[in-house]
């Protein structure tokens, strides 16, 4: 794969954190860690070398670059430098990886887009889904634009949906529930506010949480990563995020 640079204009080489249009990544080593899972896809791509993930079972998937479909339990496995993707479920590139793994649940070794720029992935990221119900689009986006939670039932309504329909569209074509894809959202505005280098109780809060622990609970649970170890990832540019205190993938338990 052809990676020059990091995601974005101008990105320096070493491990980092940041979020673009429809995904966020992480580029640097993995320690291992515990089991998780979230509501995006998730590529981990290997410059050199292989990445390694490990299923629910514990079985081992190793290659140049592995997809694990959105709310599959996964774990790290220890490796030398990574880039780390993760996909929204209504972007274009999703799109693609939809196509890849179809309605399955496994982690899979994808050794095709392992050849992409990592610009091409990223102008593909950006871009909306175009095999999405317009609907569904338009309730993700009202649901992530209100600032409290509101019953799906009003949500269905305003899209022309009943609620059973509603429910049943986001699993078939998003492959997750709604709910979840709201906390992606809130973990996204909460990320951002981390790459601004706002402290982790005000990135909670950007993000729409209760407070700091709650957002070091559902960041962990949904990406296998915490505030602070995304801290260090930015502040250390030079270095690996797995310092003294913890480390990126490996400092707490998911929801697996």
């Amino acid at each position: 794969m052809r990676r020059s640079v990091e995601p974005g204009v101008g990105r320096e080489l070493g491990p980092r954190f940041g979020v673009e249009e429809g995904y966020a990544w992480y580029r640097g080593e993995s320690h291992g860690g515990s089991a998780h899972r979230h509501a995006a896809f998730q590529l981990v791509l290997a410059p050199r070398g292989e990445a390694a993930l490990a299923g629910a079972d514990g079985t081992v998937v190793r290659g140049t670059a592995l997809l694990v479909p959105p709310m599959t339990v996964h774990r790290m496995v220890a490796a030398g430098e990574l880039l780390t993707l993760f996909v929204e479920p209504h972007s274009a590139l999703a799109d693609r990886l939809r196509g890849r793994c179809g309605s399955g649940s496994d982690i899979l070794a994808v050794p095709e887009v392992g050849l992409l720029d990592e610009a091409e992935l990223g102008r593909a990221a950006a871009l909306p889904s175009a095999g999405l119900d317009p609907r569904l689009l338009a309730a993700a986006a009202l649901l992530e634009g209100l600032e409290e939670p509101v019953p799906m039932d009003v949500v269905a309504a305003r899209v022309g949906l009943s609620p059973q329909r509603l429910r049943a569209l986001a699993r078939q074509q998003l492959g997750i529930p709604l709910a979840r894809r709201r906390i992606w959202s809130k973990l996204r505005r909460s990320a951002q506010a981390l790459e601004e280098g706002r402290s982790p109780a005000d990135a909670a809060a950007a993000g729409g949480f209760a407070d700091q622990a709650h957002l070091t609970h559902r960041m962990r649970e949904m990406i296998g990563m915490t505030p602070a170890a995304v801290l260090r990832a930015l502040r250390e540019p030079s270095q690996s995020a797995a310092g003294a205190s913890g480390h990126v993938h490996g400092d707490g338990p998911g929801d697996g």
